[in-house]
């Protein structure tokens, strides 16, 4: 796991397949995602303080699989939108992609690099509804985002000008562009997901997949098609993370104040 601030509150947390993120205010910490079964105690070493909650953005193993154990590990409470709870509490199967032709050997080459066979699920999941507020960084904005799974949320935190909008949303490993995120089970309404994050206009994006980037987004034209991205290799999927992000986002910006907002400080790999 690969470790990279963002912001002196915010780190991405890169696994070998898709990422987390952990925010801090003060000496309590939230983290949006849970990264795929065996990501707990990687997880855990890089807490500061409590961790106060867990804030799952949709039922995907590469997204959850950690949550059960981490909870366990720390007393976090575990949260997901009442459509997906059921599934994050294994309760009931949760509904498969409709694939795009390109999109079976991404998902299939995905599945090579997470863990196989069942994991522990989090034996409380409390249930989210659009427009909650969750008490952290200032007031984080529940937002449905329905289509990639029928639960999907994204977390907008308007206060700091940073969105997280799981796997609504991608940036192409290609060239780094924003694009809708692959493997949805209804693709129209994920492409209206899409566009109502977009209007947020955030200052930071932060994806489930790919690098986030800094300024407003647009979706790219209906008629235009998806991005291809390639399936990911072995080595770059376990190598260094910064391999994943496009050149011009690793550069420094300037905030308002004229503070950096990036911090490209890797603490490690495993």
């Amino acid at each position: 796991m690969d470790v990279i601030e963002l912001l002196p509150h915010l780190h991405l947390l890169r696994f070998p397949v898709g990422q987390a993120y952990l925010w801090r205010d003060g000496d309590e910490s939230t983290l949006i995602d849970a990264g795929p079964a065996g990501s707990a105690a990687s997880i855990a070493a890089c807490l500061q303080g409590r961790l106060r909650r867990i804030v799952l953005t949709h039922f995907h193993e590469d997204h959850v699989g950690g949550a059960g154990e981490l909870a366990a590990l720390t007393g976090a409470e575990v949260l997901a939108h009442q459509l997906d709870a059921p599934v994050v509490r294994g309760e009931v199967p949760g509904p498969p992609p409709v694939f795009e032709d390109w999109e079976r050997p991404l998902h299939a080459e995905a599945l090579r690099h997470l863990p196989q066979g069942e994991f522990a699920r989090p034996s409380k999941v409390t249930e989210l509804s659009d427009g909650e507020l969750l008490g952290f960084g200032g007031g984080a904005r529940v937002v449905h985002v329905p289509g990639h799974t029928p639960g999907g949320v994204a977390l907008h935190l308007p206060e700091h000008g940073v969105l997280f909008t799981g796997d609504a949303v991608a940036a192409s490993p290609v060239d780094g562009k924003v694009m809708l995120g692959v493997f949805n089970v209804d693709r129209a309404q994920a492409q209206h997901s899409f566009e109502k994050l977009a209007e947020l206009g955030p200052d930071l994006a932060c994806f489930g997949h790919g690098g986030p980037i800094m300024g407003p987004w647009s979706p790219p034209r209906v008629s235009a098609p998806t991005p291809t991205p390639p399936p990911p290799s072995p080595s770059l999927a376990t190598t260094h993370s910064l391999t994943w992000w496009h050149p011009a986002h690793r550069q420094a910006r300037a905030s308002a104040d004229g503070r950096a907002c990036w911090r490209w400080t890797v603490y490690g790999s495993s």
